[in-house]
Parts: structure tokens; C-alpha cells; sequence
């Protein structure tokens, strides 16, 4: 008996909310619509951020400096995001074109969003002068939450396709069955997003979330990305790009490596500081956020 996928390949349409030129003779220039992929990702980000300061709240962190954390971190997740997946994924792009790496709406790195998120914690650090370790541990327990919708949002839109595959846990693309690794990932990210959930009720020491997640993140991902297509896929409405590899392996795959060394060093450190007052005393906080 031979298997097959099981697994439908669904779309979910656009909204329209305005026809391209419908207000003048050259406006809009593009249909103003809403996106499925666009309202995820904004969900995933709003309810992250909530769930971040509604835990600073509990634990003792200003609520408006964490407002602030999130934007920041937010911001540097963004820009270098979208400029590290340009550089890494599309590097001919960058020579052709230098205005891709701020058209931010043309594709995000996961991982240069992690990297940009370090860059923003740091300057924020720099900018107000208060300890970011304890803003990044409440962030993170919060953030699996948020990114099991931003990954339900790549699995509407089918935009991480994988090698070709008749395993029922495959999807039913246009072009065949294939594995469909937003789709995966979500579904390693909701187990660690239900644990912190349950964990963040009592007090833990600084870090301890942060390390966890690098550490429990890293491996699932560095695997999937072997099962990542080869060639380009056709999809309804574009074509998605196969990863380029170097010495092997895909940008993700290398970045995993520094991120598992800095889960592990963060944990350490962590279980190090167990039991002092620093590891659980909220930062003081001298600045005025308005």
C-alpha cells in the first residue's frame, strides 16, 4: 500500500478594501487589499507584545519601559530582517537593485529578525541606561506565542516549500506533494509557546526563558532546513526561491550554531545566578518613558 499526502494545499484569498485607482487617476497605484500572510504576522506581533508587558506587570518591570523594549527590538527585527534575507538569500539582488534592502514588505530572515532584535536591545540598553537582560527574558517567554501565528501566516501563504515528498504528513502543492516547513515549524513552536505559558506563573531567574527558547528553537529548525527545496516552486501567485547553500548548508542553518552557543552560555549563566538577588530584583529604572 503506497501513501500519499493528506495534507490540502489551502489558500486563503485577499480582502479587497480599495480598487487601484479608484480615488484619483493615480491612486492608489496598486488594490489596497487585506492579507492573510500580513494580518497573522500583525496579530502574532500585537498579541506578543501584549502578553510582554501584561508579564512585565506580574513580575515587577515597568510596563512603559517595556512598551519601549518591544519597539525597539521590533524595529531592529524588521530593518535587519529584511536586509539580512536580501543579502544572504538574494545577494545578485543587492547590486542590481540597492533599494531592495528597505523595501521591507519583500520578505524577512527569521533569524536576521533575531539578529536585529540583539541590535535593538543593545541600543536600547545604550539609550536609557537600564539592565535589558530581564526586558529579553519576558520578552521571550511571550514571543513563541507570537510566532506560532507568524508561522501560521507562512503556512497559508506556503511560502517555505520543501523537497518533494508522498508522505501524508506532505502537502498537496499545485506541482505535487511536499513538505511544507512554516507548517512544521508552527507545529514544533505551539508546544514551547503552551510551556511558557504555564511556566511564567511562578518567578524564574533572568535568562532562564531566553536560553530555553534558543536552546529548544535551534535544533528543529536547523533540521528543517534539510528538507528545504532545491529548485524554485511555482506557486498560484509567485514563484517561491529555493535557499542558496554555502558549504552545504542554508544561512538559517549556519546562524543556528550561534544561537545554540548563546542559549547555552545565557542558560548557564543563568542556573550560575540562580538563588542571588540579582537574578530575580527587577532593574531600576530612572528614565521617564512617556
Amino acid at each position: 500500500m503506497t501513501s500519499e499526502p493528506l495534507i490540502p494545499f489551502i489558500e486563503l484569498g485577499e480582502i479587497p478594501i480599495i480598487p487601484a485607482l479608484s480615488i484619483t487617476d493615480s491612486f492608489p497605484p496598486v488594490p489596497i487589499s487585506v492579507k492573510p500572510f500580513g494580518t497573522l504576522v500583525a496579530l502574532g506581533a500585537y498579541i506578543g507584545s501584549y502578553l510582554a508587558v501584561r508579564q512585565a506587570r506580574r513580575v515587577g518591570l515597568d510596563p512603559k519601559a517595556m512598551i519601549s523594549f518591544v519597539f525597539w527590538i521590533a524595529c531592529g527585527g524588521f530593518l535587519l530582517g529584511h536586509a539580512l534575507d536580501t543579502i544572504f538569500y538574494y545577494p545578485g539582488k543587492v547590486l542590481t537593485d540597492p533599494l531592495s534592502l528597505i523595501r521591507l514588505w519583500e520578505g524577512l530572515s527569521s533569524f536576521g529578525g533575531f539578529a536585529g532584535a540583539i541590535v535593538g536591545m543593545l541600543l536600547w540598553r545604550w539609550r536609557y541606561g537600564i539592565r535589558a537582560l530581564p526586558y529579553s527574558d519576558v520578552v521571550a517567554s511571550s514571543f513563541p506565542v507570537a510566532w506560532v501565528f507568524g508561522r501560521a501566516g507562512c503556512t497559508l501563504a506556503h511560502d517555505h516549500p520543501g523537497m518533494r515528498s508522498d508522505l501524508w504528513i506532505a502537502v498537496q502543492y499545485p506541482d505535487g506533494g511536499r513538505f511544507d516547513l512554516g507548517l512544521y515549524e508552527m507545529l514544533l513552536t505551539l508546544p514551547i509557546a503552551a510551556a511558557f505559558l504555564v511556566l511564567r506563573r511562578k518567578p524564574r531567574p533572568w535568562g532562564f526563558y531566553l536560553g530555553v527558547m534558543l536552546l529548544a528553537y535551534t535544533p528543529g529548525r536547523f533540521a528543517l532546513d534539510f528538507l528545504r527545496s532545491r529548485e524554485p516552486v511555482a506557486l498560484t501567485e509567485y514563484v517561491a526561491s529555493n535557499d542558496p547553500r554555502y558549504a552545504g548548508l542554508t544561512p538559517a542553518q549556519w546562524a543556528s550554531f550561534l544561537l545554540l552557543a548563546a542559549g547555552a552560555w545565557i542558560l548557564w549563566r543563568t542556573l550560575e545566578r540562580a538563588g542571588t538577588p540579582e537574578a530575580t530584583l527587577p532593574p531600576e529604572v530612572r528614565h521617564e518613558f512617556r
